[in-house]
């Protein structure tokens, strides 16, 4: 099992910085990709951004060039740091630790969501 702890959500203007952190605790030897995901109301979940293990990002076509995901092993914790940040960001967003097997998702595990909102 793995245990995910966000922090960081809030209120802020358009335009306006926030930083999200997840702390990962438990299996965390299992686990190939953490990421950030968010669901705004009356939507689906979708990837914001993610990490492998070793380095590699990925991010959502939406947030290319404004958020920056980053993650310190030592801490087991990964960040996204929200620059630039626009209305249609809010939304609760959800930290995600992913075990992929033969490249497959075999399990996922996810934070309790932290709200964003960001006022125009």
């Amino acid at each position: 099992q793995v245990q995910l702890v966000e922090s960081g959500g809030g209120l802020v203007q358009a335009g306006g910085s926030l930083r999200l952190s997840c702390a990962a605790s438990g299996s965390i030897s299992n686990i190939n990709i953490m990421g950030w995901h968010r669901q705004a109301p009356g939507k689906q979940r979708d990837l914001v951004a993610d990490m492998v293990n070793g380095g590699s990002t990925n991010y959502a076509d939406s947030v290319k060039g404004r958020f920056t995901i980053s993650r310190d092993y030592s801490k087991n914790t990964v960040y996204l740091q929200m620059n630039s940040l626009k209305p249609e960001d809010t939304a609760v967003y959800y930290c995600n630790a992913r075990r992929v097997v033969g490249g497959l998702v075999a399990r996922d595990y996810w934070g309790q969501g932290t709200q964003v909102t960001v006022s125009s």
